[in-house]
């Protein structure tokens, strides 16, 4: 496992990623998502397009955080955060935790301070619960991963 020292932020839209970025991204979502977890999914779902990417990068420059930040009514009525992953060889090395407080800040920079909505994997609902998410909905199947909804901040009116 490698250290986590410090990584290295970009948040950028889709049509500014180079072609390596956006090999980048893909690669290490299937590793994670398709490999590691086993499930066979339709990854470009067309909100890429619409969507504000979140970089970590380690000093080698290489892509072990990633997150996918949506504005609202693109997967949810709130703007939301998606396809959170870390490296495996960064996992329990604080990586995820500095993934999610760098998306909430750059969520609520880009589309306001309003509530954000998740689809968070069941397994993790403690991690999101201490970031501030509440569970917002039942339980859902996602292509056979148990998912629930949590919201962070209240829902307006």
């Amino acid at each position: 496992m490698l250290a986590l020292h410090m990584l290295h932020w970009e948040t950028r839209a889709f049509d500014s990623l180079s072609a390596s970025e956006l090999y980048d991204v893909l690669t290490l979502r299937q590793l994670v998502f398709v490999v590691e977890q086993k499930c066979v999914y339709n990854d470009c779902d067309g909100k890429d397009r619409v969507a504000l990417h979140l970089l970590g990068r380690d000093d080698d420059l290489r892509l072990v955080a990633y997150a996918r930040l949506l504005p609202a009514g693109k997967s949810f009525a709130e703007p939301a955060i998606g396809r959170v992953v870390t490296h495996p060889d960064l996992r329990r090395a604080g990586a995820g935790r500095a993934l999610m407080t760098t998306a909430i800040a750059q969520t609520h920079a880009a589309f306001g301070h309003g509530p954000i909505r998740i689809g968070a994997q069941r397994y993790l609902t403690r991690f999101y619960e201490s970031l501030g998410f509440t569970a917002a909905g039942p339980d859902y199947d996602e292509d056979g991963i148990p998912h629930i909804e949590m919201l962070l901040g209240k829902n307006p009116g």
